[in-house]
């Protein structure tokens, strides 16, 4: 029965990848704006693109404040949504359909209840959300930021995906989904680069990684996690241990390019 069902799928998608292909200048033209994901195998790209289509069936686009959600939106999104999930699979995002698109950078309305039940309320801005059990929210101008704020190893797109793979375990908590075996390991090597990073920042000295992932060890490794696979080499060079272990998480090496 398994069997059956696992040839059904590879047909369907088969079938899917024939009738609703992205055509060929549009996605060289995607590859052209982020010149991070053409920097890869040949094998790499093509399966880079396989996932994309796959995706791009999958997902609902939606557009937030009137903004129009084209096809070079959708597939720069995608595009940037698969390069974590290349060696994982499609499946890391099976818990949602909704991606949801403005123009520029979202104000949300927040509120937290202090240790003394008191209610605080306060505007945040966001260039992305992924909320569990929901949608990602994006902002369009942050995903065409391209090439130059890929050097400062930041992609909107690649941390929200990642938060959703954190919260496949049902916390977002900087470890993704692993046997229990190895939760341990990958907690002592984030929570150690964390505390270290953490104290950088709260020195005032300078950091690779964006200050933001001071917020938290959820946010930690979004931020983290987009600069290794856009700026792999500097961030290798400033978090040797986490990157090994993303190697082996994701089975990508990408500073090997």
């Amino acid at each position: 029965m398994l069997n059956w069902l696992q040839s059904w799928r590879q047909r369907q998608e088969e079938r899917l990848l024939q009738n609703r292909p992205i055509p060929e200048p549009l996605w060289q033209y995607t590859l052209a704006r982020h010149p991070f994901l053409a920097r890869r195998s040949d094998a790499d790209v093509n399966e880079l693109r396989r996932l994309t289509t796959l995706f791009l069936a999958r997902k609902e686009f939606t557009g937030g404040g009137g903004f129009l959600v084209t096809d070079e939106v959708a597939v720069a999104v995608a595009a940037q949504a698969c390069v974590p999930v290349l060696r994982l699979g499609l499946a890391m995002y099976d818990g949602f359909v909704g991606i949801v698109m403005h123009h520029d950078e979202v104000v949300a309305r927040r509120e937290v209840l202090d240790e003394d039940g008191v209610m605080h309320h306060y505007d945040e801005v966001l260039a992305g959300e992924a909320m569990e059990g929901g949608p990602v929210t994006l902002s369009w101008h942050d995903v065409q930021l391209g090439e130059e704020a890929a050097e400062l190893g930041y992609n909107v797109v690649i941390h929200e995906f990642v938060h959703k793979i954190d919260m496949l375990d049902g916390e977002a908590d900087g470890i993704p989904p692993l046997p229990a075996a190895a939760r341990q390991a990958w907690a002592d090597c984030i929570d150690a680069d964390y505390e270290r990073f953490c104290d950088r920042v709260d020195r005032g000295r300078p950091t690779f990684l964006d200050p933001y992932g001071a917020e938290g060890v959820d946010e930690f490794f979004a931020v983290a996690a987009e600069a290794f696979f856009v700026a792999p080499i500097a961030f290798r060079d400033e978090h040797a241990a986490l990157y090994a272990l993303f190697r082996g998480y994701f089975g990508q090496d990408p500073a090997a390019f």
